[in-house]
């Protein structure tokens, strides 16, 4: 599947304008970073196997955490287009796992565990 990449950051701004509003004031300085791919060591860092990927990745300090430290660095959330675009049919499945990503990323800013993810239904 094919989009440019404005139509890919128009689709990431509808799946962020999804998120309800009393949420947006603590995702205000987290920049949502396109890039194309996963690098190879990040996937093997996180011990992602051979035949699977990544749509995106958070980094960075969550809520729950408390204060941000000297030293740590400032939450990200980063999507990445290659393999969405890969694994998607058309652009009605692209907007909804672009929707699915993105909302899985910021709960992770929100301190919300993978394993927690799984349970809701947001894995």
């Amino acid at each position: 599947m094919h989009v440019s990449d404005r139509e890919f950051r128009r689709l990431v701004d509808e799946a962020l304008a999804l998120i309800p509003a009393e949420f947006r004031p603590y995702l205000e300085g987290v920049p949502v970073v396109l890039e194309d791919w996963p690098p190879d060591d990040l996937l093997d860092d996180l011990g992602v196997p051979e035949d699977e990927t990544l749509y995106g990745l958070y980094s960075g300090h969550a809520l729950t955490e408390g204060p941000r430290g000297s030293g740590d660095l400032p939450p990200r959330i980063t999507l990445y287009r290659g393999p969405m675009l890969e694994d998607c049919e058309d652009e009605a499945d692209l907007r909804n796992e672009i929707a699915t990503t993105v909302i899985h990323e910021v709960a992770h800013h929100f301190g919300i565990s993978e394993a927690r993810l799984e349970e809701l239904g947001w894995g």
